[in-house]
């Protein structure tokens, strides 16, 4: 049965046609779902009670279930949910003063085996749909109701496990659906998805003609070591990545970010960022330093206050913008992956 909160605003019209319906039927549709917040089909009281029975035969209306939710002090939310046929994913909420960020899982699991990140750690298991993302957003808007205070999610990363490239089709899908103004009207320039590299996917996101933000996640400056932290790298090494980067800035006219996530003693020397400059020159793009969660699965360590500080100093110096990432949920499993990870531990204990 489709899920009607996964359908596109012109699939959803084209599909309405076939049912006999007219095109507008699907901003009725959203209207209801996404405006009037209805969740069952006998809300929809301007539909004939004849076409609801219609809807109710094909299509469903739910959103995943949270199966677990932590609340950091800072006032981050880090929700376990659970998805129709079981599957588990991760879903955080991050208060700005300008917004509520919501960071989003594009897939059960990773395949992307970056040593340093628990999401890969069980493993791909599979994509998720549409639906099941924004789903992800529609729970969190309900917790964000339940607080009373007229607050909603105005700001979407795709950076939570999975590899939003990797879901390519699925992802476009969502990404429209919650940029829709009948939709969940978040703007495109609040929304950011972040890519390990897959170049032809690079090449093709700036040819959708969205203003939406792409983050790169980078973390090192050669391919050597960038080999050593990121196997994809193996498969598509820095030079193809830049390459795309810079087809994609061409065709899109936007920037993208740089995501270098440091670590003690291995990507944060002065070395490091000398040859960051270098590899990046040519290109828009800022970098976005990110301090280390550091878990007990992996050997690595968070680079000092002082290391941090020097390394952004050296871009800085040398004409690269760059930024230190705000931390969130620090006192509850906020690195990517860690939730799901540990409720399979306790699952199997």
């Amino acid at each position: 049965m489709v899920n009607l909160y996964g359908m596109e605003l012109s699939k959803l019209q084209s599909l309405m046609v076939e049912l006999g319906q007219k095109p507008f039927r699907a901003i009725q549709l959203y209207t209801w779902l996404y405006e009037k917040k209805a969740t069952s089909f006998d809300e929809m009281t301007d539909i004939s009670l004849s076409f609801r029975e219609v809807l109710k035969e094909k299509f469903e209306i739910s959103i995943p279930k949270i199966s677990v939710k932590q609340v950091s002090s800072d006032g981050t939310i880090k929700l376990l949910l659970e998805l129709e046929d079981g599957s588990k994913v991760e879903t955080v909420l991050m208060r700005y003063n300008y917004g509520n960020a919501v960071c989003v899982s594009s897939q059960v699991g990773c395949n992307m085996g970056c040593s340093f990140c628990s999401s890969g750690m069980l493993g791909k298991q599979r994509s998720l749909l549409p639906h099941e993302l924004v789903g992800q957003i529609l729970v969190v808007n309900n917790l964000l109701k339940e607080e009373g205070k007229g607050e909603r999610v105005t700001h979407v990363v795709v950076m939570g496990t999975g590899e939003p490239f990797d879901n390519y089709d699925n992802v476009m899908d969502f990404i429209r659906i919650i940029n829709a103004q009948k939709g969940l009207a978040i703007g495109a320039r609040h929304i950011t998805v972040s890519t390990c590299g897959l170049p032809d996917k690079i090449i093709q996101y700036g040819s959708e003609g969205l203003q939406t933000n792409l983050a790169i996640s980078l973390h090192a400056p050669n391919n050597k070591l960038r080999s050593a932290l990121m196997k994809i790298n193996k498969a598509h090494p820095l030079e193809e990545v830049i390459d795309a980067i810079k087809k994609y800035e061409k065709k899109a006219g936007r920037r993208v970010t740089y995501e270098y996530l440091l670590l003690e003693g291995i990507n944060d020397t002065k070395e490091c960022a000398i040859e960051l400059i270098n590899l990046i020159k040519g290109t828009c793009g800022y970098v976005n330093l990110i301090p280390y969660n550091e878990t007990n699965k992996f050997d690595y360590k968070r680079s000092s206050g002082n290391r941090v500080h020097a390394f952004l100093d050296i871009l800085m110096k040398n004409g690269v913008k760059a930024t230190i990432r705000k931390e969130f949920g620090s006192d509850i499993d906020a690195a990517c992956g860690q939730l799901r990870a540990k409720a399979k531990e306790n699952e199997e204990i």
